[in-house]
């Protein structure tokens, strides 16, 4: 495969020197996106800071290398396959899945044959190098599996992991392993590491924190004993493979949770806090005194979250902080302790927009920026300075701009162009930054960047990849607005072929995904791959277009939160109004609109076709949720309360309620061992389409998860959908 890409990538000059001289572009295949992924942009791979803050690392095919943050130029050889070789391991660099320094940046941590859990879970078999010895040791005995999430101590002397759900830390000085806890056994209790439906709503996998001194770790208990189990079938042998998971649906309980501190000294844990089955702890973080940590608690209906300093020593703790919400909160990782140990800087929605706050333990919250404008991220703070650094849509909606003010919310100051998105990541110290640029029509752009914005290296442009779009014949995406007879303001997106004709009338397939929180029409180059899709189907003559309704992201909380206790009803009614504003549009075929969306997309593309009465000619639906009520409680009970209590907003609006409406051509796609959306949403919408005697299409792919993809599965199924729009639409 790597050979066959070289081999095309040097064709491409003389074939863009073809295409110049007869002005024909290549016709895309799916094969060109799914099997020889020729649409794919180049990275910086294996980008990443040190600890210094003043230099990064990136990674090539026979080593990792040091850079200067102020200028770029390369300074040093940290580790090269010939010195992996010469410690007698037979590990090579493109082995080398993931890694990180100590402190010190005296030793690497690294992670080999890394396999995947769940969606942000993962273990591996880790080594550590030291850079000065060049010698390569085992974290741990390999015969006794894999680590997750191994991390060294401040001071480099150790390191924690998870292995079959205890915890253990290695003291690197002695070579000695110890055991913190005994108790982890799977489907009962998991030390250190979320659990299931924590990972998947909470954006946590990594439970357990070193304390600043070195002497603590802090941990979660998840003890999921008595949490409804669900199985998925594998099938790979004469019998097929069964595998058993807890999954809380809607309404159910959820694991018992504790945050417990083990001392290293004395070899005691204590349990600090107990939530029960009904309370969340979604983050917590050590105070640089080292004795204190701050745990945030939030309440099951998840319209309430509570900031309380714990000691670690005493157990005592005091409320510090209460953020609250008519609808909903969002947890996010816009939570940063100052060094005074006695305030933090953090963002709420409090005022009807996201902004940002500085709070004072137990006393004042002072709001720092402030406007119909949503900030999108805190990216970095710098204490020192008293400056913060943010994202934020204050130029445009469809815009993400970094900008940065101090403490008191002033010195306000706008550090990229106010063009396209932007996503940046800062080192330690707040003096440098790498942004990745991008817009709808201009692929990924890296560069260096002062804290001031003062771009010092471009380290990727893509020009190559701007020349394959352009031989491929890629159309600009472009966005207008729309609104609905309902008075709502939606923003969209379109392409049209390129000899767009606005006299001829041309079918038109909408993408919709709509989730809660969610932005698809953004000024952004993002999902390629679909993109590339779109691009061909836009060559056999279809447009493609995409709105963002109620419920989406960047306008505020009443257009985003507006869906709450009735999820599915409004976005629903937008995609069909939004359906029937193109069919106004004299260069729109009106009888031939279809809709496609993926998980939550699958949804309501499928709830729009089904109470949309004659307005879509086709719908297609991988991985649907057809009802709220088969999902699981953290993400469903945000936004519909527990089914115990709104039963009709799980009810009304699910697909299968409406299966007897169905009039259009329908395709229902699914993974048969999805662990996000079970298989069991299309099987119950198949028994209801069934019993309304309704025809329909479907297509299962056994052993695969949500994402669908492995070995040719991607290439089948959008061959499978690409035919079904040729045929349908």
């Amino acid at each position: 495969m790597k050979e066959r890409k070289v081999i095309f990538s040097s064709l491409f000059g003389l074939l863009f020197s073809l295409t110049s001289i007869y002005g024909q572009q290549k016709e895309i295949k799916l094969t060109d996106i799914w099997q020889d992924y020729i649409f794919r942009p180049k990275g910086v791979p294996g980008f990443a800071t040190m600890e210094s803050g003043d230099f990064y690392t990136v990674t090539t095919v026979a080593s990792i290398d040091k850079h200067r943050f102020d200028n770029g130029e390369k300074t040093s050889t940290l580790l090269t396959q010939e010195q992996l070789s010469s410690t007698g391991n037979k590990l090579k660099i493109r082995d080398i899945s993931d890694y990180s320094f100590d402190k010190m940046e005296q030793k690497i941590l690294i992670a080999t044959q890394m396999e995947a859990i769940y969606r942000r879970s993962s273990k591996a078999f880790y080594y550590v190098y030291d850079i000065q010895a060049k010698t390569l040791t085992p974290l741990s005995d390999t015969s006794k599996g894999k680590q997750s999430f191994a991390t060294f101590s401040p001071d480099g002397s150790k390191v924690a992991f998870v292995r079959d759900n205890n915890l253990f830390y290695k003291d690197l000085t002695t070579s000695t392993e110890y055991q913190i806890t005994h108790d982890g056994k799977q489907g009962m209790v998991i030390n250190g590491m979320a659990d299931w439906v924590y990972e998947e709503e909470l954006s946590m996998s990594q439970c357990f924190y070193w304390s600043p001194d070195n002497s603590q770790i802090a941990y979660l208990r998840f003890d999921e004993s008595k949490v409804k189990e669900f199985t998925l079938s594998y099938y790979e042998d004469l019998y097929p493979r069964l595998y058993t998971y807890k999954y809380p649906k809607a309404g159910e309980d959820n694991s018992a949770v504790s945050l417990c501190v083990y001392n290293l000294k004395g070899s005691v844990r204590k349990t600090l806090v107990w939530t029960g089955k009904d309370n969340y702890i979604p983050r917590m973080y050590w105070l640089n005194n080292g004795t204190d940590i701050l745990v945030l608690l939030l309440n099951r209906t998840q319209n309430k979250i509570e900031f309380y300093r714990y000691n670690a020593l005493s157990g005592s703790k005091e409320l510090v902080y209460t953020d609250q919400n008519k609808y909903w909160l969002d947890i996010t990782d816009d939570y940063f302790i100052c060094t005074d140990n006695n305030s933090m800087i953090v963002s709420s929605e409090r005022d009807g927009f996201n902004h940002i706050y500085h709070v004072i333990f137990g006393g004042a919250v002072t709001q720092l920026t402030t406007g119909k404008w949503e900030v999108a991220d805190i990216v970095a703070v710098d204490m020192s300075k008293k400056m913060i650094y943010y994202l934020s849509n204050e130029s445009n909606v469809l815009n993400r701009d970094l900008y940065c003010i101090d403490f008191q919310g002033k010195n306000k100051k706008m550090l990229s162009s106010g063009k396209g998105w932007n996503d940046v990541e800062f080192s330690p110290t707040c003096k440098f930054y790498r942004n990745t640029y991008s817009d709808a029509n201009t692929p990924p752009i890296y560069t260096i960047n002062t804290s001031k914005g003062v771009v010092i290296k471009t380290l990727e442009t893509n020009e190559e990849f701007k020349q394959i779009m352009k031989y491929y014949g890629f159309v600009n995406k472009e966005f207008f607005d729309i609104k609905t007879d309902a008075g709502v303001q939606m923003n969209a997106w379109i392409l049209k072929p390129s000899n767009f004709d606005a006299t001829k009338k041309y079918p038109v397939l909408m993408f919709v995904y709509g989730g809660p929180g969610s932005q698809q029409v953004s000024n952004s180059f993002s999902g390629i791959y679909d993109l590339s899709w779109y691009q061909m189907l836009t060559q056999k003559g279809y447009i493609v277009a995409c709105f963002d309704g109620r419920g989406c992201a960047t306008k505020g909380d009443e257009f985003k939160k507006c869906i709450y206790k009735q999820m599915g009803k409004l976005e629903a009614i937008d995609q069909i109004a939004a359906a029937n504003y193109l069919k106004t549009l004299p260069y729109i075929d009106g009888n031939r609109i279809g809709i496609w969306g993926w998980s939550f997309g699958g949804y309501l593309s499928s709830l729009a076709l089904f109470t949309g009465g004659n307005t879509f000619k086709m719908a297609m639906a991988v991985a649907p949720v057809t009802s709220w009520r088969y999902y699981d409680n953290i993400y469903t009970e945000r936004f519909l309360e527990m089914p115990q209590h709104n039963a009709s907003g799980y009810d009304d609006n699910s697909p299968i309620t409406h299966a007897d409406k169905l009039n259009g051509a329908y395709l229902l796609v699914h993974g048969l061992a999805d662990d996000n959306v079970h298989f069991q949403n299309a099987a119950e919408l198949i028994l209801a389409l069934n019993k309304a005697g309704k025809q329909y299409e479907q297509c299962f792919y056994p052993n695969k998860n949500h994402g669908i993809y492995g070995g040719n599965t991607r290439l089948h199924l959008y061959t499978k959908l690409t035919d079904f729009i040729l045929k349908n639409l």
